[in-house]
C-alpha cells in the first residue's frame, strides 16, 4: 500500500515538472512591474530595460489622449488617468510610438531571464571551505602560544627556587653543628669519669 502511494506521488511530481508547472511558478514569482508615465507628450523614461516576463504599465497623465504602438503590441487610446499593461515574453529591443503624435518615441529593451542566477549558489560552497585552512593555520599559532606560555611557566619557577636551597642548607648546617656540639659535650664527661675511676685503683 505504501509503495503504491509513493508511486502515485512520484508520478504526479513527474507530470508537474514535465508540464513546466514549477518553472511557470518561479517565473511568475520573479516577474516585476515597471511604470512608464506619459506626461508632457513624452514617455518617461524614453528607454527602459526589463527582463523577460516583466510587466510594463503605461499611464496617461496628459489631457490629450495617447496610445502605445509597437511592432508586436498596441494599446487602445488612453484618456487622461487611464493605464495599459503589457507582458514581454521575448528578449529584444522594442520601439514604440504614439500613433496620434508620431514625435513621441521610446523603446523597451528586454533581456533574457538570468538562468545563470540559479547556479551561483553552489559557488559560495568552495568559499566556505576556504576558512577551514585559516582556522587550521590559526591552531598552530594557538598551540605555539600555549607552548610558549607553558615554557614561560616552566621557566618561571627557577628564579624562585634559588631562595629555597640556601635556607635549607643553613638549617641543615645549624642542625649539624648543634648535634656535633651536643655529641662533643656529652662525650667529654664520660672520658673524665673513666679517668677518675682508674686513678684510685
Amino acid at each position: 500500500m505504501k509503495r503504491g502511494l509513493a508511486g502515485v506521488v512520484l508520478a504526479a511530481f513527474a507530470v508537474l515538472t514535465s508540464a513546466g508547472f514549477f518553472g511557470a511558478f518561479s517565473t511568475a514569482a520573479a516577474a516585476t512591474t515597471h511604470q512608464i508615465p506619459i506626461a508632457r507628450y513624452a514617455y518617461v523614461p524614453a528607454t527602459m530595460t526589463v527582463r523577460v516576463g516583466d510587466v510594463v504599465t503605461w499611464t496617461n497623465q496628459d489631457e490629450a489622449s495617447h496610445d502605445v504602438a509597437g511592432g508586436t503590441f498596441r494599446s487602445p487610446m488612453l484618456a487622461q488617468g487611464q493605464s495599459w499593461s503589457f507582458t514581454f515574453t521575448q528578449p529584444g529591443t522594442f520601439d514604440y510610438i504614439c500613433s496620434v503624435h508620431p514625435d513621441m518615441r521610446a523603446q523597451i529593451v528586454v533581456l533574457a531571464q538570468e538562468t545563470t542566477a540559479a547556479p551561483p549558489p553552489p559557488v559560495p560552497q568552495p568559499v566556505v571551505q576556504q576558512p577551514a585552512p585559516t582556522t587550521r593555520a590559526a591552531a598552530p599559532v594557538t598551540t605555539t602560544a600555549t607552548t610558549s606560555t607553558t615554557a614561560a611557566a616552566v621557566a618561571a619557577p627557577p628564579p624562585a627556587s634559588p631562595g629555597l636551597p640556601p635556607m635549607l642548607l643553613l638549617a641543615g648546617l645549624v642542625a649539624a653543628v648543634t648535634t656535633l656540639c651536643l655529641l662533643m659535650i656529652g662525650s667529654r664527661p664520660e672520658r673524665r669519669e673513666v679517668g677518675e675511676g682508674t686513678e684510685p685503683a
